[in-house]
C-alpha cells in the first residue's frame, strides 16, 4: 500500500469535498524508503513548491510509470494547481498501480464529487473506507465517510437516500468528533425525511454557538416557513442575508416569507433579485406570482409568457398565465389556455375550475357545466362554484337545478358574498313563484 507523506498530512484537513494542502514537513524515515527523486518532490509539496515537486516527478515518471506513490503525488500536483483532468488521470493510473491505496481511491473520489461526478466518485469513496488509512488513522477515513454522506444526501437534481447519508454520517462520526458541518448535514437530512422537529432541533444547536450561522439561520427559517410561522423565520432570514447578501436561495426564501405576511418589501426584493438572476426561471416564476398578488396582472403575465415560450406545455405555468388573463378580464384568451390545459392534464381540477368561470363569461353555459362536472371529481364544490352551478342552469332554463344550486350557494355563502347572495336571492323570487 502507498504510504505518501501526504496521506499523513491529508489527515488534518477539514471534512469536506474539496482537496487539502499539506502543511509540515515528511518525515525522515518516510523520505528514506523511497526514491531521491519521489522524495525530493514531496519535500517540495510540503513547501507548496508545485514546479518543483513537477520538475522531479515527470521524468521520474517516464522511466518509472507505475509507481503508485509517484502517481498520486503527481496527481495531488495537478490537483493543487487545478489541473484537474490531469489530477483526475494521475489518481486514477495510482489506482490501478496500487488498487490498496486508500489515499489514491480517497483524493480520485473527492476529485471527482467536486467535479460533479457523484456516481464515479462514489464507488471510490466507498473502496476508500474499506482500506486502512495508515498512520492517519480514523481522521482520514472519516472524512471518506463525510464525502459519502454528502453525495448520498438529497438535493437539487439528486434524489439521493437520506437513510443511507444518515448510515454513512453515522461512521463518520464513530471515527471523529462531530463538527458543527455534521449537525448541518444531520439537519437536512433529518429535513429531507420529514422529521422536522429534529431538523430544527439540529439547526437551533449550531446557532447556540454560531448565532450568525448562514446555513443554519436559513435552515431553521425554511421550516418555519413550512409551518406558516412567517414572523418568527423573518428575523433569521435577515440574518442570514447579512453575512451572505447576494444569496439568491435566502433572498427568495425571505421574499416568500413576506409575501406570505403582505408586506410591500417583498416586491422590491424579488425584483432586485430577478435583475441579478434574469434567467432563472424559478426567481422569474416567484416574481410573477408576487406581482400577481399585488394586483399587477399584466406584469405578471408578461413573466409567464416568457416563461411558457421556453416550456409551452408546463400545465403549471399554463394555469398561472390563465388566471392572469382572467384578472384582466380577457376571458376569451383565458378560454383558450384553460381548455389548452385540460387537454394536457384531464386531472387539473383548477384548470376545471378555470375554463368553468371563463366559460361563463363568454357565454357558454353548457361548457361550464361540463367544466364544473369534471372538476368536481377532483375538487370538492363551495361558494363559487355552487353559484356557477345554478347560473348555469339558469341561463339554460332547468329551474329545478338552478333553484338547487341557488340554495346550496347562499347555505354556503354565509354573507361572504353579498354582490352574488343578492342575485341569488332575487333569482329565486322569481324561480321559485314560477314553479
Amino acid at each position: 500500500m502507498v504510504r505518501s507523506v501526504v496521506l499523513v498530512l491529508l489527515a488534518a484537513a477539514i471534512p469536506c469535498l474539496g482537496q487539502s494542502t499539506p502543511t509540515s514537513a515528511p518525515a525522515p524515515e518516510a523520505a528514506a524508503q523511497i526514491s531521491p527523486q519521489v522524495a525530493d518532490a514531496e519535500a517540495a509539496i510540503v513547501k507548496s513548491d508545485w514546479k518543483t515537486a513537477e520538475s522531479k516527478l515527470d521524468p521520474y515518471l517516464v522511466s518509472h510509470p507505475a509507481d503508485g506513490r509517484a502517481l498520486f503525488d503527481a496527481g495531488y500536483v495537478a490537483d493543487a494547481q487545478n489541473r484537474l483532468d490531469d489530477a483526475v488521470s494521475l489518481y486514477r493510473r495510482a489506482v490501478t498501480a496500487e488498487p490498496q491505496s486508500f489515499e489514491a481511491h480517497l483524493m480520485l473520489g473527492l476529485l471527482l464529487a467536486r467535479q460533479g461526478k457523484l456516481e464515479e466518485a462514489r464507488p471510490e469513496l466507498v473502496k476508500a473506507t474499506q482500506l486502512d488509512p495508515g498512520d492517519a488513522g480514523g481522521a482520514l477515513k472519516a472524512r471518506a465517510w463525510r464525502a459519502l454522506a454528502q453525495i448520498d444526501k438529497p438535493g437539487p437534481g439528486n434524489k439521493g437516500d437520506a437513510a443511507q447519508a444518515s448510515d454513512d454520517l453515522l461512521e463518520a462520526l464513530k471515527l471523529s468528533p462531530e463538527t458543527p458541518e455534521d449537525t448541518l448535514l444531520a439537519a437536512s437530512l433529518a429535513e429531507s425525511n420529514g422529521q422536522f422537529d429534529a431538523a430544527a432541533a439540529a439547526y437551533r444547536r449550531v446557532l447556540a454557538k454560531d448565532p450568525k450561522s448562514v446555513p443554519a439561520n436559513a435552515g431553521l427559517a425554511r421550516l418555519l416557513i413550512h409551518q406558516g410561522q412567517y414572523a418568527d423565520a423573518e428575523p433569521l432570514l435577515r440574518i442570514a442575508l447579512d453575512q451572505s447578501p447576494n444569496d439568491p436561495a435566502i433572498t427568495a426564501d425571505l421574499a416568500t416569507d413576506l409575501a406570505a405576511q403582505d408586506k410591500a418589501e417583498a416586491l422590491p426584493l424579488l425584483q432586485k433579485l430577478h435583475a441579478a438572476h434574469p434567467a432563472d426561471p424559478n426567481i422569474t416564476r416567484m416574481l410573477a406570482d408576487v406581482m400577481a398578488q399585488a394586483g399587477d396582472a399584466a406584469g405578471s403575465d408578461q413573466l409567464y409568457v416568457k416563461l411558457l415560450a421556453a416550456d409551452p406545455d408546463n400545465t403549471s405555468l399554463l394555469l398561472a398565465h390563465g388566471q392572469d388573463l382572467t384578472r384582466q378580464l380577457r376571458y376569451a384568451e383565458a378560454f383558450k389556455v384553460f381548455t389548452q390545459i385540460t387537454n394536457i392534464d384531464p386531472a387539473s381540477g383548477d384548470a376545471w375550475s378555470g375554463l368553468a368561470f371563463a366559460a361563463m363569461k363568454t357565454g357558454r353555459p353548457e361548457v361550464t357545466l361540463h367544466a364544473l362536472t369534471m372538476r368536481s371529481k377532483y375538487l370538492p364544490d363551495g361558494p363559487s362554484t355552487y353559484f356557477l352551478w345554478a347560473t348555469s342552469y339558469d341561463t339554460l332554463h332547468n329551474k329545478a337545478a338552478a333553484i338547487t344550486y341557488y340554495h346550496h350557494f347562499l347555505d354556503s355563502a354565509t354573507g361572504k358574498y353579498p354582490d352574488q347572495e343578492w342575485q341569488a336571492r332575487q333569482r329565486l323570487l322569481v324561480l321559485e313563484n314560477k314553479r
